[in-house]
C-alpha cells in the first residue's frame, strides 16, 4: 500500500498577513484543498496523511465544512520543524507497512499526474527518488570578497513529491535531527542511500508569496 505525507506546517509571514498561507484561497479554493485533492486524483488508493500544527486543526476542519471537502485522510501533529512534522506523519504508516510512501509541501498544488505517477513508480526500484527542474537562470557562488559563475547544467531545483521505500523512510528518520536536514531527501542520503532524479514540472511551484498567488491563479 502506498502513502503520501502532506506537510503543511507554514505560518504565513511571508505573506504579510494573518492566515496561513496553505489556507489562501485559489481559484475560489484553499490551497491546501487543491494539493489533497491533487493527489487524490493520481490515486483513489493512495493513504493520504496530512500534518498540520495543532493550533491550525480547528480552523482547518472549519474550513473543510464550509467548502465540504470529502477528501478522505488521516491527521497528525505537525512538529517544530520539517523533519519532526515527518515523523509525526510516518508514525501513522504501520511499522511493517510495504510499499513506497510520499512526502509533499502542502502549499504545492500543481505536481502534475504525470509527475507524481513516475516518482512513485521509479522509487519501487530506485527506492529513494526526488523530482528536479533545470536551473534557467545565471547562478553565481558567493565568496569571501566577491562572486563567480558556475555551470548551470550542473545544478537542479528540487521540488516535491519526494517518494521512497517506507522502510528506508522510517529507518533515516530514526537517525538524530541535525540542522542539515533541508528536506527528506537529505535525511534518506544522510543515512547512507543514493538519491535519484525525474524529471518534474514547472508549474510545481511553491506558494510562499502575495506573487506566488498571482501565478498560482493563472496556472489554475
Amino acid at each position: 500500500m502506498d502513502y503520501v505525507i502532506i506537510v503543511a506546517g507554514g505560518k504565513g509571514l511571508r505573506m504579510g498577513g494573518d492566515i496561513p498561507k496553505q489556507f489562501l484561497p485559489i481559484g475560489g479554493r484553499p490551497v491546501l484543498m487543491r494539493t489533497l485533492e491533487r493527489f487524490r486524483a493520481y490515486s483513489a488508493d493512495l493513504q493520504i496523511i496530512l500534518v498540520l500544527p495543532e493550533a491550525q486543526q480547528a480552523y482547518w476542519q472549519g474550513l473543510c465544512q464550509e467548502y465540504h471537502f470529502d477528501v478522505e485522510y488521516q491527521l497528525a501533529n505537525g512538529g517544530p520543524t520539517r523533519f519532526h512534522s515527518v515523523q509525526s506523519g510516518l508514525a501513522l504508516v504501520p511499522d511493517d507497512a510495504e510499499g513506497i510512501v510520499g512526502v509533499h509541501d502542502g502549499v504545492r498544488p500543481f505536481p502534475s499526474i504525470e509527475v507524481i505517477r513516475n516518482c512513485y513508480e521509479t522509487a519501487r526500484e530506485k527506492k529513494a527518488v526526488i523530482p528536479v527542474i533545470p536551473v534557467v537562470e545565471t547562478v553565481r557562488h558567493l565568496e569571501a570578497r566577491s562572486s563567480v559563475t558556475v555551470p548551470r547544467d550542473e545544478y537542479r531545483l528540487v521540488q516535491t513529491p519526494q517518494t521512497f521505500d517506507i522502510q528506508l523512510l522510517k529507518d533515516a528518520n530514526r537517525q538524530p535531527y541535525n540542522d542539515g536536514f533541508t528536506d527528506d531527501a537529505s535525511v534518506v542520503e544522510s543515512y547512507g542511500h543514493a538519491i535519484a532524479l525525474v524529471e518534474g514540472n514547472r508549474e510545481n511551484i511553491k506558494i510562499t508569496t502575495p506573487y506566488d498567488l498571482k501565478i498560482a491563479e493563472v496556472l489554475l
